[in-house]
């Protein structure tokens, strides 16, 4: 089961309906109605945090969940739920100059582990 932290945001059940569409069984909870203890035992096979209108101190159970499940659990942050994964392994998130929304731009990378056979750029 792929459980997915709800921020507060609607486009959680796009993401949602994305994986059940790939096949998997997806389970949302919001980020406050839920505690690290309650999902170790659902024991979800993989966890995504979802995008929200706040920052990841403000994202309910987000940072505490990928600092004692990450180790042990794959997990996906988008957008805000990528701040929170940042901010739980110690990175700084600073606010934008400008807001970007929907801009493509290309990616560079060092062609090594997650990007080992990915073209470059992507």
């Amino acid at each position: 089961m792929l459980l997915l932290i709800d921020n507060y945001d609607s486009f959680v059940h796009n993401l949602a309906r994305y994986f059940v569409e790939l096949g998997c069984e997806a389970h949302v909870v919001r980020n406050d109605a839920v505690t690290v203890a309650e999902v170790r035992e659902l024991a979800p096979s993989a966890i995504v945090i979802s995008p929200g209108p706040c920052t990841p101190r403000e994202a309910g159970v987000s940072v505490s969940l990928i600092r004692e499940l990450g180790p042990s659990i794959p997990m996906l942050g988008v957008c805000l739920g990528h701040q929170a994964i940042a901010a739980a392994l110690g990175g700084q998130i600073i606010r934008a100059d400008e807001p970007v929304h929907g801009r493509t731009s290309w990616v560079r990378h060092d062609e090594r582990r997650l990007f080992a056979r990915l073209p470059n750029p992507l």
